[in-house]
Formats: structure tokens, C-alpha cells, sequence
């Protein structure tokens, strides 16, 4: 009996150090360890990091051993598929009655490799009143704008260094009026902030934050710190464009803050991967992003393939509450 006692009690401590060795990669934020590498990479993935834990729970069962682990394990996937689920299950809310509906895009062209006539395709068919272009330098945003035909935007590009992946530009529906185009320090590559015209208070935002490589965490949290200054800022705004971050990333969570949502996991939309887009479906995770701030409620979101580019394009809607 006592050997049996002992068995057990072995087998539980293993298996809730097993429950912590798989916890780490999974919630590293738990750990305060999403600043170091790989976790800050890996989190940009945990759908697919559960369902692979939940698949090893189901296998360990087999094994007498290894059951107590087994279920340990299985009830953290479950406990994590079910916050992420209202991502995928949500509804979007009907506009109210009168209110001004926006139709952002979002399309990172990587580098001028995106085909042009893609983009402008789904411009035609979309309208949107602003698109947002990270990568693209000003060649790359009038080869774009001169396929639009009959339809009139107007273009603007911010390039703090000669690299290519430092440009932003914008495309803005002649719709807006006579909009004013500005960049604001605290991002390493641009950002446009528009304002004006007939906008009236509310302030549309392009936004390209720099990945979280091995060697660059820190710059990456830094730029999704300005993301949280526009969203604390009192005008109705909207931040588009490659965030490379995703909402199991806790620094993109703090950037949001309660202030701001992203529409495509406040509408059903957050496990619609938008890179890398030559990958199947369920090993995308959503990068790209409208970001709106409370004064909003969240409309459509939906996701179009542009061949030449890694990123699939983004067009969300969302209506001014009055």
C-alpha cells in the first residue's frame, strides 16, 4: 500500500511539473517570459500550439502511467480553446440607425512584390475610404493608384530610412475631402496619421510595427506602445495595417488596453489568419489588423488573397456611434 502510495504521489508531481514544461510556451506572459525568445515568437500561435497539446493528452491516455498528466494537460487546452473561442463565434452588431460607417483595407504589399492589379481589385470592389500599405514606397503606391481608374485617392508615404520595409503609405477615398497628412515619432517604421477634411474628430491611423525578432523584442514592444497612446488619445480612431503582433500577445493586449478592439476577433473574424499566407488556413494567425477605439462598434471583417505578398489583405467596416 505504501508503495502504491508513493507511486501516486510521484506520478502527480511529475505529471504538474509535465503541466508547467507545456504551460511555458503556451502562456508565457504567466511566466514573464514573453520578452524572451522564442516564447514572444511562439505566442503569436497558440490556437494551433492547444489543439497540438490537446492531440498529445488524447495519445498519453493510452499509457496508464501517464494519464494523471494527460489530464492535466487536456483541461489546459480546453480552458485555453474556450477563451479564445468567442474570437471565431462572436457576432457583429448591426450599424445604429444614421451612423457613419468606415471601410478601412489593409494590404502589406511586401516590398512592392504584392501584385499591384490584386490590390486595386479589391479596392475597386471594396470602396474603402482608407487603405492602409505597409511596405509600399511611393513607386509601389502610384503603380496601385494609377490601376484604379475612375476611382480618385489620394496618396501619402512615410519612409524614415532607406529601408524598404520603413515605408508606409496610405490611400485615402477623395470622399474624405481635402484630408491633412502627418507622421508622429515612437514607431521604427512609418506611421500616417490622417486627419481632416471630413473626418470631422475622428483621426484614421497606417501603422507597420516591427516584428518581434530574436534580436529586436524590445523595439517590437516599444511600437505597440505608441499603438496604445492613439488608442488612449479622446478622437475617434482607427489604427490599420501589420501589426506583428496578435491577440495572445500581451504587449498588443496592453496596447488595446480596454480603449481600443480589433474588429476581426470582436466579430467572429480572430482566427482568420492573415500570414503567412502561402501556409493552409489553420496555420495563419492574424497579424494584420483594424484597430478601432470605443467611439466605434465593430461591422465586417473579411480577408482577400494578393498574390506576390505574404500578408492576405484586410477590409474591415465600422460604424461611428453617434
Amino acid at each position: 500500500m505504501d508503495n502504491e502510495k508513493a507511486w501516486f504521489v510521484r506520478r502527480v508531481v511529475l505529471s504538474v511539473l509535465f503541466l508547467v514544461v507545456v504551460a511555458v510556451p503556451l502562456y508565457p506572459e504567466l511566466f514573464g517570459l514573453d520578452e524572451v525568445t522564442p516564447f514572444a515568437q511562439l505566442a503569436a500561435f497558440r490556437p494551433q500550439e492547444l489543439a497540438v497539446v490537446l492531440a498529445l493528452a488524447l495519445l498519453m491516455l493510452v499509457r496508464r502511467g501517464w494519464r494523471i498528466a494527460a489530464a492535466l494537460i487536456a483541461v489546459l487546452a480546453l480552458v485555453g480553446a474556450a477563451l479564445i473561442a468567442p474570437r471565431q463565434f462572436s457576432d457583429a452588431r448591426p450599424a445604429p440607425a444614421g451612423a457613419r460607417v468606415l471601410t478601412i483595407m489593409v494590404a502589406n504589399v511586401l516590398g512592392g512584390g504584392a501584385r499591384a492589379a490584386d490590390v486595386a481589385q479589391v479596392i475597386r470592389d471594396r470602396k474603402p475610404d482608407l487603405v492602409s500599405l505597409p511596405e509600399a514606397q511611393v513607386d509601389v503606391r502610384e503603380e496601385i493608384r494609377a490601376q484604379l481608374q475612375d476611382q480618385q485617392y489620394k496618396g501619402f508615404t512615410a519612409q524614415p530610412s532607406r529601408a524598404v520595409e520603413s515605408a508606409t503609405s496610405v490611400l485615402v477615398s477623395a470622399s474624405l475631402g481635402n484630408v491633412a497628412f502627418a507622421s508622429e515619432a515612437g514607431t521604427s517604421f512609418g506611421n500616417i496619421v490622417v486627419t481632416g477634411g471630413n473626418l470631422g474628430a475622428i483621426q484614421l491611423v497606417a501603422y507597420h510595427g516591427f516584428p518581434p525578432l530574436p534580436d529586436s523584442v524590445t523595439t517590437w514592444k516599444t511600437d505597440l506602445q505608441t499603438v496604445r497612446r492613439w488608442c488612449t488619445q479622446a478622437p475617434p480612431t482607427v489604427v490599420a495595417g501589420d501589426f506583428n503582433a496578435t491577440l495572445d500577445h500581451a504587449d498588443f493586449r496592453h496596447a488595446l488596453g480596454g480603449y481600443c478592439r480589433s474588429i476581426g476577433p470582436t466579430v467572429g473574424g480572430g482566427l482568420h489568419g492573415t500570414w503567412p499566407s502561402d501556409q493552409p488556413a489553420v496555420l495563419r494567425t492574424q497579424i494584420d489588423h483594424v484597430v478601432v477605439s470605443r467611439q466605434f462598434e465593430p461591422g465586417q471583417f473579411t480577408t482577400y488573397p494578393i498574390e506576390g505578398t505574404d500578408h492576405r489583405a484586410v477590409v474591415a467596416t465600422a460604424a461611428l456611434l453617434p
